[in-house]
């Protein structure tokens, strides 16, 4: 068999084993895992570094069209390549327009498609607005819905009040795709917000996690699983930040109330709101950081199989909505899309390798039902991260790759270190820099088969 590309010496990750081995690879597709026999057009050294399948991230927010300027697809990307991605999933907001009909799809597919440096996918919203536009979105293509149950914070995307949420449920489980929630209580989280800022500046960042505690998340966390399970709709909760909020999925799913998974977010633990103390702007993120405690419950849930993959939750912005003295007014999101699989290779000590491939890579393939990608193996696309997994290194701003340099990580000290990404066999992230020309493609949700 003659290759074109044959990856020979790799500690290969695939399913719940490490093995040395070589990957064959032929028109994009793995078609060879093991000894390899034969020639290749091209052969790459993988001696000391192991394979990872390449890293989805359902959960980022790259704002284009419209708000290009917060980060942009090209840049994006990249971060995500120089971080071992292959696949990310956009939000519909804080692009403008939002992803709420079909012509805003083929805006923001159009310029993923220009711009994009890895395969994507594409979220649709679900709002009080656009309930008519679901089974249109659907038919382009789009992963899933992503709706809020507290204010987005952005004015043409509305939160789903609870009949919204019901009947855009019922449309999303006519259609077999996926509902995705931003579970954080409206009435909790206004109510105390309220009441803090009823006494007046200055205001503390003590104060603003005070208006996002816990509670609110386990409130809109249990109503989403009832109306998902009253629907029929298969549900995703999206950045949980507790252990208890978890373990309520965990029991919906395993009691067969619904059909319901969650995420949680690198940030959640890595951080806690003591850092948000020092790092300020950087760090802000909603559902805010938690407690020291609730980190250590965190990764004790994620160790023990209650979240079903990790996303990063991607949400930059440029400085001039950064900076303010009053916390409240500073737009909320975190930079991190470049530093996921660091984070879980420096932090994750209760994780073994395939555990971390399957949390950042075949988790959310299986969730949203992609073929062909999220695993190591013959008959699947040939999306691989080179690294060196006993590395080392302090993440420097001019190291990252995302437009504004924002990261809350700079400074920080990280093991594992990727040397190559490769997207359908073409490298696109080599030793610090992006590479070639290559574009991503768009992946379509499972109603589309």
């Amino acid at each position: 068999m003659t290759f074109d590309l044959l990856i020979r010496n790799g500690q290969v990750i695939s399913g719940d084993a490490v093995t040395p081995a070589s990957i064959g690879i032929i028109d994009g597709k793995i078609v060879a895992v093991g000894d390899c026999p034969g020639a290749a057009k091209e052969e790459i050294d993988a001696t000391d570094l192991h394979i990872f399948p390449g890293v989805i991230d359902p959960h980022v927010h790259f704002n284009e069209p419209g708000r290009t300027d917060w980060e942009g697809i090209d840049t994006g990307s990249a971060a995500l390549a120089a971080g071992g991605g292959t696949c990310f999933f956009d939000m519909p907001l804080n692009s403008s327009p939002p992803t709420l009909d079909g012509p805003s799809f083929d805006l923001k597919r159009h310029a993923a498609e220009s711009s994009s440096r890895t395969d994507f996918a594409l979220w649709g919203g679900l709002t009080p607005s656009n309930l008519g536009q679901m089974e249109e979105l659907a038919a382009r293509g789009v992963i899933g819905f992503k709706a809020f149950m507290s204010n987005s914070g952005i004015a043409d995307f509305d939160r789903a009040d609870d009949d919204t949420l019901r009947e855009g449920m019922k449309i999303a489980a006519r259609v077999g795709l996926i509902v995705a929630v931003h579970a954080e209580s409206e009435e909790i989280t206004s109510t105390l917000t309220e009441e803090i800022q009823s006494k007046g500046p200055p205001f503390s960042w003590e104060d603003y996690v005070a208006t996002r505690p816990i509670a609110a998340e386990l409130e809109a966390i249990q109503r989403a699983i009832a109306t998902a399970a009253e629907t029929g709709c298969k549900l995703h909760i999206v950045h949980v930040s507790s252990a208890e909020g978890a373990e309520l999925v965990r029991q919906a799913a395993i009691g067969g109330v619904a059909d319901v998974t969650c995420e949680t977010c690198p940030h959640y633990l890595a951080m806690t709101f003591h850092d948000l103390e020092g790092l300020g702007a950087a760090a802000k993120c909603a559902p805010p950081l938690r407690s020291p405690g609730d980190v250590s419950d965190l990764w004790q849930a994620l160790s023990d199989g209650k979240f079903a993959f990790v996303g990063s939750d991607h949400s930059p912005a440029p400085a001039s909505v950064k900076t303010s003295d009053n916390p409240f007014a500073i737009w909320g999101g975190i930079a991190g899309v470049q530093s996921t699989l660091s984070i879980l290779l420096s932090r994750g000590h209760r994780l073994s390798l395939p555990r971390i491939a399957r949390l950042l890579s075949a988790g959310a393939a299986e969730r949203f039902g992609i073929r062909g990608k999220g695993k190591i193996a013959v008959g699947f696309d040939a999306d691989l991260a080179l690294v060196d997994v006993e590395g080392h290194y302090e993440l420097a701003r001019e190291m990252l790759l995302d437009r504004h340099k924002l990261s809350p990580y700079v400074g920080r000290s990280f093991q594992g270190v990727v040397h190559r990404t490769l997207v359908r066999g073409q490298t696109v992230f080599q030793e610090g820099q992006v590479v070639g020309n290559f574009r991503g493609r768009l992946i379509k949700g499972a109603a589309h088969g």
